[in-house]
């Protein structure tokens, strides 16, 4: 039922994504990483904290996963654990915006809403920063009301979460209402 719930759930974020686009704290759009090597990009990533999101909100955990395919689009699957130890997710496909741009994708997921209305529900991924290693990344949108702190371990350094703090809010935008990843304690207990 839950995993129900959560399919449904995901087009009004999605349509909420693509409503969005005009408004925020700025008018200009954050600076983004640049050119993204999509085949150092894919794997796991884990979200170390995040903008408070619809979708999300019994999230305790969560991790995507990235696969890149041959014609360049790159397979989505966001898992999230809640704090009942269950597992959710949610399968997309990513694509660049413009041709040959890697920094700025569309994400769509794959779910009734999204084949009813491809032109709508899709909504902006751009990689805001991406460490020279490819460990650490931070995803948003160019209006600032959606962001993800990524990383390729589940636990980091508190020197890792400063600098992604820094660079996020070198952006333009606000940290003060970050909900952090819960730690493996309690949960399904």
């Amino acid at each position: 039922m839950a995993r129900l719930r959560y399919r449904l759930v995901l087009p009004a974020l999605l349509l909420g994504l693509a409503g969005c686009a005009g408004s925020g704290a700025s008018s200009e759009a954050p600076q983004t990483a640049g050119t993204v090597d999509l085949q150092r990009y894919q794997g796991t990533w884990y979200e170390q904290a995040r903008l408070p999101m619809f979708f999300q909100r019994n999230c305790a955990q969560s991790e995507a996963h990235y696969r890149l395919q041959e014609d360049g689009a790159v397979g989505v699957l966001n898992r999230c654990r809640t704090l009942d130890g269950e597992w959710l997710e949610a399968k997309g496909l990513a694509t660049p915006q413009m041709a040959g741009q890697t920094d700025k994708l569309w994400v769509r997921f794959d779910n009734w809403f999204s084949r009813l209305f491809p032109g709508v529900a899709k909504g902006d991924y751009w990689v805001l920063y991406l460490d020279d290693d490819y460990r650490t990344a931070l995803v948003g949108n160019p209006n600032r009301e959606y962001l993800w702190l990524l990383t390729r371990e589940a636990e980091i350094p508190l020197e890792t979460r400063t600098e992604m703090l820094e660079q996020a809010q070198a952006r333009g935008y606000d940290t003060s209402e970050l909900i952090w990843r819960v730690a493996d304690a309690g949960i399904g207990q």
